[in-house]
């Protein structure tokens, strides 16, 4: 009897892996798909127009492409780039990541603090320019503020968003067995909000690159 019951999941653990890598190879055939009509109108409408300044045909733009990737000028500056945008995403992570527990686990916190962020944060992030230059002079200071500017508030959303999805239960279980703040933030709060705060970093990167610019 226990052999069959292993036998059973055994069979069910295997068929709902090969369904799950079928509809994966599935997606990924419609992808290429996608990519590939993409491809197919942007060389018709670069044959409609003929004209390279306007609109380059795919094959020159992958040349293009590879010539830029094997030039050491630009993949020193990819690299300079890419470092200014870590730094930025890590001071984004460290300011936003203690905002964000803070005004997530206490109201009055909350209160007191989020007027501050909702006005700063619309704020358009190219009118800190020239203040960011009067403040951090030229050089990668201004860069690395504006990156970290501009991530800082979705970590902050995020990270309040998902320690306010906690649910109460846990906290109350929690209590129960005599666990104390520390013990309740170090093994609830954390561990049931890091999928959103991992939301809130691909944010904050995607707005990090922007800011570059």
């Amino acid at each position: 009897m226990a052999k069959m019951e292993y036998k059973s999941c055994t069979y069910n653990s295997t068929n709902k892996l090969s369904k799950l890598k079928n509809k994966n190879t599935k997606y990924i055939f419609y992808k290429i798909l996608v990519g590939l009509a993409l491809i197919g109108i942007w060389q018709l409408t670069a044959m409609h127009y003929d004209k390279e300044i306007i609109l380059p045909y795919p094959k020159n733009t992958a040349i293009a492409f590879f010539h830029c990737i094997t030039s050491i000028e630009i993949v020193t500056n990819i690299l300079i780039t890419l470092g200014r945008v870590l730094k930025g995403f890590l001071w984004s992570l460290a300011l936003g990541l203690p905002l964000g527990f803070l005004m997530g686990s206490f109201p009055l916190a909350n209160e007191l603090i989020s007027w501050i962020v909702d006005s700063v944060r619309q704020v358009p992030i190219m009118a800190w320019v020239p203040l960011t230059i009067v403040w951090f002079g030229i050089g990668d200071g201004p860069t690395i503020f504006l990156i970290a500017f501009s991530g800082i508030f979705p970590i902050i959303l995020n990270t309040i968003h998902g320690v306010k999805s906690i649910s109460k239960d846990y906290y109350n279980a929690a209590r129960s067995m005599g666990a104390g703040h520390l013990s309740i933030f170090k093994n609830i709060v954390i561990p049931a909000s890091i999928p959103d705060i991992l939301t809130g970093a691909r944010l904050a990167i995607s707005t990090g690159w922007m800011s570059v610019i």
